[in-house]
């Protein structure tokens, strides 16, 4: 019989552990984030799923003040744009405001402009070779705190 006191450890070792080297992984640092409170929520999607439900790669961290790490794993190499957004009160969605415009922090990975809507695949999407990377982008926010990085 298996010793649950020697591979209990031994287990939870491994769930914290970084990735090894040669893993498909993905962190996004995620800067200007206004609140200790609720998600940051980060979807890698390719071209056919941008801006759609159903992004094929999500995570989400703990909102820190400051930069917030997501990591994606298991992310093959591709043509990629992050969504991301500070779900402040973590109901897995962008809350809105009349027009639609996000009560909550989002943004784009290459820090892709938003004007009058989102912008284009082409302006957000990133190469991932299918190692470890590190992207890093800013949240915005539309209504509320105008801090550094708020649109204005």
């Amino acid at each position: 019989m298996t010793d649950l006191r020697l591979s209990l450890p031994v287990l939870l070792a491994a769930l914290h552990a970084p990735p090894a080297l040669g893993q498909r992984v993905l962190t996004v640092e995620v800067h200007n984030v206004r609140v200790a409170r609720g998600l940051v929520r980060v979807d890698v999607c390719p071209e056919a799923k941008f801006l759609a439900d159903g992004c094929p790669w999500a995570a989400s961290a703990p909102a820190r003040v400051g930069t917030t790490k997501v990591t994606i794993a298991g992310l093959p190499a591709g043509r990629y744009a992050a969504q991301v957004f500070l779900d402040e009160n973590a109901n897995g969605k962008v809350d809105r405001a009349i027009f639609g415009i996000p009560k909550e922090g989002v943004g784009f990975s290459n820090d892709a402009r938003i004007t009058l809507g989102p912008p284009k695949f082409a302006d957000a999407a990133f190469a991932f070779d299918g190692g470890a990377a590190t992207i890093g982008l800013n949240l915005r926010y539309f209504i509320g705190a105008r801090g550094p990085g708020a649109a204005r």
